[in-house]
């Protein structure tokens, strides 16, 4: 929790630092641009594995190898700070973080792309 900073009996919270980070309110088109960040970062992760073969198949090189567990890293962090921006704006906005975390991916979603919820058109 950050702290807070008392001025004449009455409390803000200021940009205090919070255990060395700052406290950082996130917008919807912020999430949405997150989530299109992570989504891009796990379709290269799995490119790269289509393309080299799966690691205990194949021998990759360690360019591959290296070339892997950095887009892995990647999508990890991405999505690691996803996770933590959507459940801080779930919180700030009192609504139910798996219903943020659905308008968000339907937002990401690129435009015309089905999203499983209604019927098809032929």
């Amino acid at each position: 929790m950050c702290r807070t900073r008392t001025t004449a009996g009455l409390s803000s919270r200021a940009a205090l630092p919070c255990l060395g980070s700052w406290a950082v309110s996130h917008t919807f088109e912020e999430l949405v641009a997150k989530q299109r960040a992570a989504d891009e970062a796990h379709t290269r992760v799995e490119q790269l594995r289509q393309n080299y073969g799966p690691p205990a198949q194949e021998r990759w090189t360690g360019l591959q190898s290296e070339t892997y567990e950095t887009a892995w890293r990647a999508w990890r962090d991405l999505a690691r700070d996803l996770q933590a921006a959507l459940n801080e704006y779930a919180s700030d906005e009192g609504r139910p973080r798996t219903e943020v975390e659905a308008d968000v991916e339907r937002a990401a979603r690129p435009a015309g792309e089905d999203d499983g919820t209604g019927p098809r058109e032929p």
